[in-house]
């Protein structure tokens, strides 16, 4: 928890009892919830939280770096704890994004035709794909 108070307070956040909460909420996940995920979560505890507050108490923790928004194909955003380096399988069936690390990928160059006006800040792939629990749910 310290690592994340002091990243807040060197972002100039307060450091409430609802940040931390819905914190601890996302960190307890297994997997990369939505924020109405986190919200019907956090409600136990903190009945009278809004979603607004969830929902950009998270868009936040990601600007300043405490946690990353992923991708995802469906219409809510993701919201994923780790943010060491690592890459997603995401079944396009379910939805599952599944977390993985391969020092291959971690350091993919950038294409030269895009010259050089750009830095890269870091690398994240994602491949997709059909899951092996959906992919037995069509076998049978």
């Amino acid at each position: 928890m310290k690592p994340f108070i002091d990243r807040c307070r060197q972002a100039g956040l307060k450091v409430t009892p609802q940040r931390m909460a819905i914190y601890n909420v996302l960190m307890s996940s297994t997997d990369h919830p939505s924020a109405d995920w986190i919200y019907r979560k956090i409600t136990d505890t903190w009945p009278t939280i809004s979603f607004d507050t969830v929902n950009r108490t998270l868009l936040t923790f990601a600007e300043i770096g405490v946690i990353d928004m992923v991708e995802s194909y469906s219409l809510s955003r993701r919201f994923d704890p780790c943010v060491g380096n690592h890459h997603h399988f995401h079944c396009i069936r379910c939805g599952q994004i599944i977390d993985f690390c391969d020092a291959t990928l971690d350091n993919v160059p950038l294409p030269t035709h895009l010259g050089n006006d750009f830095t890269v800040t870091g690398t994240r792939v994602v491949i997709s794909g059909v899951c092996s629990e959906c992919a037995e749910q069509k076998a049978s």
